[in-house]
């Protein structure tokens, strides 16, 4: 079993409380806009970390990162990215990604707005952890916490940081 941190949007911002929740995860993902090099930096000495970058994100952040990310945890094949949309409203540049390898699991930021749903037509689950910082209309703070065992992910979690 392997435990998940997922994070987006943290714009420069990371919040303490993050490194509490996320104290009992194996990896911790950032789907993107990042904001700074400091805060890629402190999650890779907290824990493993795979990260894409986000369209506000420059300089070191843009040129040490991907804007997508295919990886496979357990066995579940992963894919991340900062602007992605959610089932029936994908960015178009992905169906051709999707129609080579589809994913098991989707992740993607962006909207700072947090929203866990499947896609029947795709067949794979999507995950948008909101926005972990303060920068744009949202009036929360998330997170998500889950777990991959084998193909299933299971006991997903969400955090409300509060503003």
């Amino acid at each position: 079993m392997t435990r998940i941190g997922l994070l987006s949007d943290t714009h420069g911002l990371l919040d303490a409380r993050v490194f509490e929740h996320f104290k009992d995860c194996d990896e911790i993902w950032h789907a993107g806009d990042i904001g700074s090099a400091e805060v890629l930096q402190k999650l890779r000495e907290y824990k493993p970390t795979r990260a894409v970058f986000g369209n506000m994100d420059s300089g070191d952040v843009r040129y040490s990162l991907s804007e997508f990310y295919r990886f496979k945890v357990e066995d579940v094949n992963v894919l991340l990215t900062h602007i992605g949309g959610y089932p029936g409203r994908y960015n178009p540049w992905l169906i051709p990604m999707f129609q080579r390898e589809c994913p098991d699991l989707f992740v993607c930021g962006h909207s700072h707005i947090l929203k866990v749903q499947y896609d029947h037509q795709w067949g794979f689950l999507t995950i948008n952890p909101g926005a972990a910082g303060k920068q744009g209309w949202q009036t929360v703070q998330t997170l998500v916490r889950f777990t991959i065992d084998g193909k299933a992910i299971e006991n997903l979690e969400v955090i409300e940081l509060g503003v």
